[in-house]
């Protein structure tokens, strides 16, 4: 998945610093970008996603309507390093300010990231996201699940209209049925291929795990299209006797595929474009502010929150008992351990695993698919409560919780490792989204 670039140039330009520079970026961005053949401005353009300038020159100035007719976003890499040139800060920023969507990176990180953003907005014209439900909402919880937007067939059409991907869905019914059909020695033929750690997870329900990953493969085979999975494991777990958090690090970490808890597509749409674009860490978990006070309490069956200094500036992320479903590849600690929820069944499990300490970025994409809001925080630790739904749950730190509690989209958040400021930046810009910053 590469971005597809057009390079540009002026009629008085096409020289030999025009095709260095050419080749070099050749070079540097031969893992994130495909160059077309160069063509002069004005002329009629392939299908691509960019518009590359390998070399600006002052008849920008004169030649801005030819320009303006350019129906791509504009990329200005015009320096050796893969960076715009500091000489080009003023025709860059005319550009701006007639309009046009101009990137000026200025660090060769950000300007692959940049290519990977593009690549990833023409690849989810052809993905699909494949989610198991049947009913949502009318299973355990109704008077909870019934809220949520993602299974609103007007939040399916939004995703399509805005980022071209396809909803696809099966029965989970079915899916379950066919995953407790599969032979135990199956299961345990698949499992020799893996070192995860399974204490306290009895073979029964070890198997069952191994399963649903056998099963989702199944269902995944001979559509290279389908890129995210989900599943409805909480709401509908009557359809099952485990629940999916043992295959979806099965199913990463082997081939890639990435995963929603709850078949949450607005969560899985946000997760894609951000790892995609800046092959980060990143996972989905659940977010009790302190501020919320014993409405989280009660939920997660504790009494109290983690005694920290500007309690009102601390968040609680929690997922069925502990962190999150996280990949061992990206865990300092990784532990498959039975299940913690009631809501599930006795022989299912879930994984407790943790993200380093340090910087953390949250995010999500709003309902509108307009704006994309990142907050930086800071993972300070982990909070543990024997006996309730938060086993091992970590704390974020953040600057201002009370504007926060005001700016929310979603009790479920994205966490990735970092502070990834101007890569987001950039992304946002390139799908047209607003960016909210915390």
């Amino acid at each position: 998945m590469k971005a597809r670039l057009i390079p540009v140039y002026f009629m008085s330009g096409k020289n030999e610093e025009f095709d260095q520079q050419l080749a070099n970026l050749k070079d540097l961005l031969a893992p994130v970008a495909d160059f077309l053949k160069p063509v002069s401005l004005g002329s009629t353009l392939p299908d691509a996603d960019a518009v590359v300038f390998p070399q600006l020159l002052g008849d920008a100035f004169k030649q801005i309507d030819e320009l303006k007719k350019i129906d791509l976003p504009l990329v200005v890499v015009t320096s050796e390093f893969g960076t715009v040139a500091m000489w080009d800060w003023e025709i860059v920023s005319f550009l701006k300010a007639e309009g046009l969507k101009t990137f000026a990176p200025y660090n060769l990180d950000l300007t692959k990231a940049i290519c990977k953003s593009l690549a990833v907005k023409r690849d989810l014209q052809q993905t699909k996201f494949l989610v198991f439900q049947d009913n949502p909402g009318e299973g355990f919880q109704a008077d909870i699940f019934k809220r949520f937007y993602w299974w609103e067939e007007r939040c399916t059409q939004d995703m399509k209209k805005k980022f071209g991907v396809t909803i696809e869905k099966r029965s989970f019914k079915e899916f379950g049925e066919a995953a407790k059909q599969i032979p135990d020695q199956e299961a345990r033929k698949a499992w020799r291929n893996w070192d995860l750690e399974t204490p306290g997870v009895s073979e029964r329900a070890l198997n069952s795990a191994i399963k649903i990953y056998i099963a989702v493969k199944r269902e995944l085979a001979g559509d290279s299209a389908i890129k995210g999975v989900g599943i409805n494991c909480l709401n509908e777990s009557h359809f099952s006797d485990t629940t999916p958090c043992l295959a979806w690090n099965m199913l990463f970490e082997e081939s890639g595929i990435l995963w929603a808890c709850e078949a949450d597509t607005v969560t899985l749409i946000t997760k894609y474009l951000l790892h995609k674009s800046l092959d980060v860490p990143i996972m989905m978990s659940n977010v009790y502010p302190q501020l919320v006070g014993q409405a989280a309490l009660k939920h997660e069956k504790i009494e109290r929150f983690p005694e920290v200094a500007h309690p009102e500036n601390h968040l609680l992320i929690v997922h069925c008992g502990y962190l999150g479903v996280l990949p061992k590849c990206w865990s300092t600690e990784w532990n498959l351990r039975p299940k913690v929820l009631a809501i599930v069944d006795e022989n299912a499990s879930a994984i407790d695993a943790r993200l380093p300490v340090g910087d953390i970025t949250l995010t999500k994409l709003d309902h509108t698919f307009s704006k994309l809001m990142t907050i930086k925080g800071e993972l300070v630790g982990y909070a543990q409560f024997p006996g309730s739904d938060c086993r091992n749950g970590a704390v974020v730190k953040i600057r201002d919780g009370h504007r926060l509690m005001d700016s929310f989209y979603s009790h479920h958040i994205l966490l990735v490792t970092g502070h990834w400021g101007p890569q987001i930046t950039n992304l946002a810009r390139v799908f047209d989204l607003e960016l909210e910053e915390f």
